[in-house]
């Protein structure tokens, strides 16, 4: 039941490694570090180790066993493999798709501390940069990883007999237990900023453009001191090299249309207006900077959106039109409009969740404070890149702890079931690609038997 009871956890520890990478590091408690293995160019640490330990203990759900150290260190051995088989195999991640994720990941953490940088230094001894660029190595990781299984494992699949044989397998005392579980949706409006506030903005930066211009200004100063991009402002809002297509058509195109060094007039992307100068262009790349300004909603466009919502949830509660069937017609958050406005569980994609899951605290109390089938008032809430939106909250459902079974639990069980297929064919895919990569452990770890054990799957 170990082998079984390690699916289930991977469910919740193989994607909370990374989502909990930020919040959780800090000086305190960290080990005398070492280099515990090697996978061609590709390092493991034992402060990784320690990290992914910690972190997977406390995700563990209950009626799951947690860990050893050994499963910690074999899944993480893995994930640098794939990353190194990656780079043979040239699958690749563009550093769009890291910038972007990683941006998002570092304003949530800037936003704990107030933007305050010396209270993010004395919290995790770390400058912003510093904490970006980890930020930016793991998540760049994470995604080549994803990449990888996707490619080996594409086109698997479980049916429905496959999922209730695996289920039947399992002793009913070693059934996982499920905490508490909700089902939420919402509906999102981002507030249509006014006119004269973009016109503002606009205004702005042609009038940087003419300082640089002139020379009364220097473009780098500028975007550190006024760039509301938190990753390039920082960097006098040097992007670096993009590839055609990774970046905003609007943004691309402008940019594109510049001489060397030339500065574009103002050009609004759905990140906001910037003011682009091309720096290079290097074959099928090319590099820019920017200053970025977000167009910000006054008082009276934020309650024009919070009207707008009111009148949505009248016509919701008088049984007008169905909460998904608005939500998918009028919700501006496509990550849930597209599923009736449902927030999913990474994990499994089901409508199910725990509050944990849900990672904000803010939703977490409306919530313990409101009935089952209700529907908030609208909320002003931030959102990451996009500043203040509103919505309102749609309490669906709520299931108590229970063990599991097939009919409450199916889409975990099929989840579940999948990850155990997914297993079995990435370790006849570990036999042959550990012939291509070189791999040096401690000593320390040879009682974990990692290559030997996966030979033996």
């Amino acid at each position: 039941m170990k082998k079984l009871n390690r699916i289930f956890l991977s469910l919740a520890f193989l994607s909370s490694y990374f989502s909990a990478f930020a919040q959780s590091e800090t000086p305190t408690g960290q080990v005398l570090d070492k280099i515990v293995a090697k996978v061609d160019n590709y390092i493991l640490l034992e402060s990784d180790i320690q990290q992914s330990y910690i972190e997977a203990i406390a995700q563990s759900q209950q009626g799951i066993e947690p860990p050893t150290r050994c499963q910690v260190f074999e899944s993480l051995l893995i994930n640098k493999l794939m990353v190194a088989k990656a780079e043979i195999d040239s699958v690749i991640v563009s550093d769009a798709e890291v910038m972007i994720q990683a941006d998002q990941r570092f304003s949530m953490v800037m936003q704990q501390f107030g933007g305050d940088e010396s209270t993010l230094i004395e919290v995790y001894g770390k400058t912003s940069d510093q904490l970006k660029a980890e930020i930016e190595d793991v998540i760049r990781e994470q995604l080549i990883v994803q990449r990888m299984r996707s490619k080996i494992t594409e086109g698997l699949s479980v049916s429905p007999a496959e999922v209730r044989e695996f289920y039947e397998r399992i002793p009913s005392d070693s059934l996982p237990f499920f905490s508490a579980e909700v089902t939420v949706g919402q509906i999102v409006k981002k507030p249509e900023v006014s006119p004269e506030i973009r016109d503002n903005i606009v205004e702005q930066l042609r009038q940087f453009k003419e300082d640089v211009l002139a020379g009364r200004a220097d473009f780098a100063d500028l975007a550190r001191k006024y760039s509301e991009d938190p990753g390039s402002g920082p960097l006098g809002g040097d992007l670096g090299f993009f590839r055609r297509g990774e970046l905003a058509p609007e943004y691309e195109a402008t940019a594109l249309g510049l001489r060397q060094g030339e500065i574009s007039d103002p050009v609004e992307t759905d990140f906001g207006i910037h003011m682009i100068q091309l720096l290079e262009i290097k074959g099928s790349t090319y590099n820019t900077r920017h200053i970025l300004r977000i167009p910000k909603p006054s008082e009276a466009d934020l309650m024009r959106a919070e009207r707008y919502l009111d009148s949505l949830k009248t016509e919701i509660e008088q049984g007008n039109i169905d909460f998904a069937k608005a939500a998918k017609e009028y919700s501006d958050d496509r990550n849930t409009s597209d599923n009736g406005g449902y927030f999913t569980d990474p994990n499994n994609g089901s409508n199910r969740l725990t509050l944990r899951t849900l990672e904000d605290p803010v939703l977490y109390f409306t919530l313990d404070s409101m009935e089952v089938g209700q529907i908030t008032k609208p909320i002003r809430f931030e959102a990451p890149r996009q500043g203040t939106q509103i919505r309102i909250l749609y309490y669906d459902a709520k299931y108590p702890a229970h063990r599991a079974n097939l009919n409450d639990d199916y889409e975990k069980m099929k989840a579940a079931t999948l990850r155990a297929k997914e297993d079995e064919l990435l370790g006849k895919w570990f036999i042959t690609a550990k012939e291509d990569i070189f791999i040096d452990l401690d000593p320390a770890y040879d009682r974990c038997n990692v290559l030997e054990s996966r030979l033996r799957n």
